[in-house]
């Protein structure tokens, strides 16, 4: 069962960083734009090395949109870094006119989503930004699960043309993915395969359905963990492959469970396999303050929710 180890713990907003500085030494058309959020965002390298390819635009998330969206029409390959509050709710109408409605090749990175923000309260801890950035047409989405493949999915999206979402985190968590595990965009990974239910998890929840998984291997039960990092496009071939095995699937996330992850799901099951399915995710609220551990137990978003939801939903088969 296990197949992979808590290598070190980290925070995915420094696989970013990493990403970010290997970029800045393998791509000259690669740009940062930053709101003021230099060391949150961990661009100090990149802006040490590449100076002339950093712009601090300050407490100016619109125009750092706009201006992104400008230097696109000169090859260049903007990465724009703030809060996920601040890259997605605040510049949303930014977003959709000049960037995906214009198909400009802007790369949105985002850290301290979701509740793991902790601390910094409800104003910080959006909830929605998945649903936000999922419904713009030609927007791919991707959420990270640690260290490792942010770095990747980094790098990656630079050599993907489009307007692209990445959802990374504040805390430290298990590094566990491969360093050399290739990143391919829209598709998912298969973790654990397993015959009596499915779990499909994304970003920090993906490490809780593993450790979900070891827990209902002692009560009996076989669980399947897939890691969906692309939210958009989704993998609906690894998920309905998935599904026709175990017949009932559990989604998990740190997001509303409107607009997230497991609605992306359902929607693919019920036009193809009408499948049981129970949600891991945040039940229509805001978050609060509080430590992400906390905060994780209260809305139920950890590796016990994911193991009462299995058993919720293999009595539903």
């Amino acid at each position: 069962m296990k197949k992979y180890e808590n290598t070190g713990s980290k925070d995915t907003r420094s696989g970013f960083g990493a990403g970010m500085t290997e970029l800045g030494q393998k791509n000259e058309n690669v740009v940062a734009l930053c709101a003021d959020l230099i060391g949150s965002l961990k661009f100090d390298e990149f802006k040490k090395n590449h100076p002339e390819r950093f712009f601090q635009i300050g407490i100016a998330e619109a125009n750092m949109i706009g201006i992104a969206a400008g230097l696109t029409i000169g090859g260049k390959i903007p990465f724009t870094g703030t809060f996920a509050n601040f890259s997605t709710g605040r510049v949303y109408d930014q977003i959709r006119q000049s960037v995906a409605y214009s198909d400009k090749n802007v790369k949105i990175c985002a850290s301290h989503a979701g509740l793991t923000l902790g601390e910094d309260g409800a104003t910080h801890q959006i909830l929605e930004d998945i649903g936000l950035m999922k419904m713009l047409p030609g927007m791919t989405v991707i959420n990270t699960c640690d260290y490792n493949q942010t770095k990747a999915a980094t790098l990656a999206l630079a050599d993907h043309h489009g307007p692209a979402y990445l959802r990374f985190g504040r805390p430290v968590v298990a590094n566990f993915t491969p360093a050399d595990e290739p990143f391919v965009i829209g598709k998912a990974i298969m973790l654990n395969e397993g015959t009596d239910v499915t779990i499909i998890a994304t970003g920090h929840l993906v490490w809780e359905a593993l450790i979900a998984a070891e827990a209902l291997e002692a009560k009996g039960i076989s669980a399947e963990v897939i890691n969906i990092h692309t939210i958009k496009p989704l993998d609906e071939e690894a998920i309905l492959k998935s599904v026709a095995k175990t017949k009932c699937v559990v989604t998990a996330e740190e997001h509303n469970y409107l607009g997230g992850l497991g609605e992306s799901v359902s929607g693919v099951l019920a036009l193809n396999n009408p499948t049981p399915q129970e949600f891991v995710a945040v039940k229509d609220s805001f978050g609060e303050s509080g430590t992400p551990e906390q905060l994780m137990e209260k809305y139920k978003l950890n590796n016990q929710a994911i193991v009462e939801a299995v058993e919720r939903v293999i009595k539903r088969k």
